[in-house]
């Protein structure tokens, strides 16, 4: 099986830019698909006509992140996709090494691979499924900001280099490679996520099909962390908790479902309260 590396990009050209060069220079040989939604298609094209061997899709629309994935996947169909965010620069070899982990683990549906921010601190892009808990003790969390060597954060968040591939629920979407077998037998990405959670519900509906999912950190990427969102930035929050409310529905037991007018009191209530400092500085800003 072959691998196309998928990238999914949103205004953050720049990114982009340096994130295809990182893969030129680490992995000439890739078959890459960029698909760009809310595309400036002269500034996207430009770009890749830098690099000869990427496949381009400009989209007018944005039907998100899953949307577009899914729609790389309808051109690769025999491939398994590693997905890159265009916020993240390749420093190494990245496909060879997660194949390696896919072929040595036939049980394995998806591997997510090392991610470390600008400054070389490891981000929790491995975890345990969302549940209550996450609330209080997830990557965004407070208690994880302040105290992230607190029991309950180190349970959600289980991320650790020197443990060498293991085991865990889900994986960052911004970088993991998918058995092809998997992705297919999920359904690919649920459309209804338009960004967050939806890598999440996909591990979750590989492992209902079957298969597991692995931390492997035999490859590493630097991640810059959410670029594109700063084009959106109440979208992508309002994104971000409509999304979780979907995975709260959408997996929650009919017990769980019944507090949902409660779950989604919360969320509204925590997306209140990040997006009303922002709408004041943007305000001052002007």
């Amino acid at each position: 099986m072959s691998v196309t590396v998928v990238i999914v990009g949103f205004r953050a050209y720049e990114e982009l830019e340096r994130c295809l060069a990182s893969l030129a220079r680490h992995e000439s040989g890739a078959r890459v698909m960029v698909v760009d939604n809310d595309a400036d298609e002269a500034a996207g094209r430009r770009i890749v006509a830098a690099f000869p061997s990427i496949t381009y899709f400009g989209r007018r629309e944005n039907p998100g992140f899953g949307a577009a994935v899914n729609r790389a996947a309808r051109e690769a169909p025999a491939s398994h996709l590693l997905l890159l965010n265009p916020d993240c620069e390749v420093d190494g070899p990245i496909v060879a090494p997660l194949l390696s982990v896919l072929e040595a683990h036939p049980e394995a549906g998806i591997v997510g691979g090392l991610v470390r921010d600008a400054l070389g601190g490891v981000q929790a892009s491995a975890r345990r499924f969302p549940n209550l808990t996450t609330a209080i003790a997830g990557r965004t969390s407070w208690l994880s900001r302040v105290a992230p060597g607190n029991p309950l954060s180190r349970w959600n968040l289980t991320t650790v280099p020197s443990a060498g591939v293991v085991r865990v629920d889900w994986v960052s979407g911004a970088f993991q490679l998918i058995r092809r077998e998997s992705f297919d037998a999920a359904g690919g990405f649920d459309e209804g996520f338009f960004l967050y959670w939806e890598d999440a519900d996909l591990c979750r509906r590989v492992a209902a099909a079957g298969w597991h999912t692995l931390y492997a950190p035999v490859a590493a990427v630097v991640h810059y962390t959410a670029r594109a969102s700063l084009h959106t930035p109440v979208r992508s929050l309002w994104a971000f908790h409509r999304g979780a409310l979907r995975y709260y529905w959408k997996h929650g037991s009919w017990v769980a479902r019944m507090g949902t007018p409660v779950v989604a009191a919360g969320l509204a209530g925590r997306f209140l309260v990040r997006v009303v400092p922002w709408a004041r500085r943007a305000r001052h800003a002007q």
